[in-house]
């Protein structure tokens, strides 16, 4: 009886269309470290709470992922609440934001009253923030949505990025010295981007640079379907170009973002000296459309990877490896349940990401879902509810039944009828071919 009582709430919410409602109470305050967090709670709470971790670039205070999630969420009975994350730190937030959110957490409900389900969602970096909460649950969660997240963890996440970055000024201008890591600011980080792009734009003239630039892009795990592009291209030239393409737009944020890591981690953790990149390249999802090219170029592609091998020098800083580490990976041992959700075709958090967790973290706990659609965090309103309601289901159920898979997801965010185009599928993401191991 017990348990019916708890899941006959969360059933009628799921049937009963949203109406409109009294307008949400909104609390603010601050943490010991500075940080600030913010809450919503609408006079109809049913009793669950989201508690929303904000991606990279900002470090002030959010409680969902944009306006319309969140008045969806509202208008459904959710109570909201998400913290900056420590003001004083680096973007890169990570030696504080875990910390942080269990702060904020606590803080309203000592305000409101303790959540009956309490779910974690977080976007990007957030979506790591809330990985590491999955993993290090401290009692205070019941479920948890890691959306866009950067599952491979800081270190990772910098890896792919110095192969493909090394690769492309390597073998396109080794003269330049364009630098890849250790930057004083991210203005250095910005203006070896700049240098880089300038580089391989001049390559794609010619068949052998075209080559040479589709290995590079191919090692940053860029998406294969690009906006100029009516539908998915399945030709090699084709999903060459929507990688460059998506390069092109990726790179100016990328370079500048690898500073506030740095900063973090107090050094540089990446490193490639040792690292076979010819391994490397068999593991990519994407090697048979560099080697189609290479083949129509008439180049050597086993010389070309020799040669990244032979001249890899970038070492990491010991000490910034055991920060980041610590800080900025995630293990796949989870404490409660989590839903993963990821667009196919993202550029800043490449969807191999999610192969390279559901390695660490096979089990009952985690399910994983994605998104047909172009861009990173490009969910729609009814994707992020339906996720939260699968999440919600298995915390107050201790099942998944069918509402985490494709299929159920999609009718979930049909049933929500929030004027958006759901676009959940199937999908199997490849290797992250970077993954080195500690």
């Amino acid at each position: 009886m017990k348990r019916l009582l708890a899941v006959l709430p969360l059933l009628l919410m799921f049937l009963v269309p949203a109406t409109a409602h009294a307008a949400a109470t909104h609390h603010t305050g601050t943490l010991a470290d500075g940080a600030t967090w913010i809450a919503d709670v609408p006079a109809d709470w049913h009793g669950t709470l989201i508690l929303y971790s904000h991606g990279f670039g900002t470090l002030t205070a959010a409680d969902a992922p944009n306006e319309a999630t969140r008045q969806a969420l509202l208008a459904r009975g959710y109570a909201l609440v998400g913290s900056s994350y420590d003001p004083n730190g680096s973007l890169w937030a990570l030696e504080s934001a875990a910390r942080d959110q269990f702060a904020a957490l606590a803080a309203v409900e000592k305000v409101v009253g303790p959540a009956r389900t309490t779910i974690a969602l977080g976007v990007s970096m957030g979506g790591l923030v809330s990985t590491q909460e999955a993993e290090h649950a401290r009692g205070g969660l019941d479920a948890v949505v890691s959306t866009c997240g950067l599952l491979g963890g800081g270190i990772d996440l910098n890896n792919y990025q110095l192969d493909g970055e090394y690769a492309l000024a390597r073998l396109l201008a080794p003269e330049q010295d364009i630098p890849l890591t250790d930057y004083a600011s991210p203005a250095e980080g910005a203006a070896a981007a700049s240098r880089l792009l300038a580089v391989a734009a001049a390559a794609r003239e010619t068949t052998a640079g075209r080559a040479r630039v589709a290995l590079g892009t191919a090692l940053l795990n860029m998406p294969t379907w690009s906006a100029s592009q009516a539908a998915p291209p399945r030709d090699a030239e084709g999903i060459a170009r929507a990688q460059y393409e998506w390069f092109t737009a990726a790179l100016p944020f990328i370079m500048p973002a690898r500073y506030f890591i740095e900063l973090s981690a107090g050094g540089n953790a990446s490193w490639n000296a040792g690292v076979d990149y010819a391994a490397v390249f068999a593991r990519s999802p994407y090697r048979d459309v560099v080697r189609s090219l290479y083949r129509a170029a008439g180049l050597d592609l086993r010389a070309d990877l020799a040669d990244l091998t032979r001249n890899a020098a970038v070492r990491a800083d010991r000490a910034a490896v055991a920060d980041l580490g610590r800080s900025s990976t995630v293990s796949g041992h989870l404490d409660v349940p989590m839903l993963t959700m990821h667009t196919v075709y993202d550029q800043l958090a490449p969807v191999e990401f999610e192969n390279r967790y559901a390695d660490q973290g096979r089990g009952p706990l985690l399910r994983q879902s994605y998104v047909a659609r172009r861009g990173h965090c490009a969910f729609t309103p009814s994707e992020f509810l339906a996720a939260i309601q699968a999440a919600e289901h298995r915390a107050v159920t201790g099942r998944w039944d069918a509402v985490a898979t494709t299929r159920g997801l999609q009718e979930a965010a049909l049933r929500l009828d929030l004027g958006d185009v759901p676009a959940f599928t199937d999908f199997h993401p490849g290797t992250l071919a970077s993954h080195r191991h500690l």
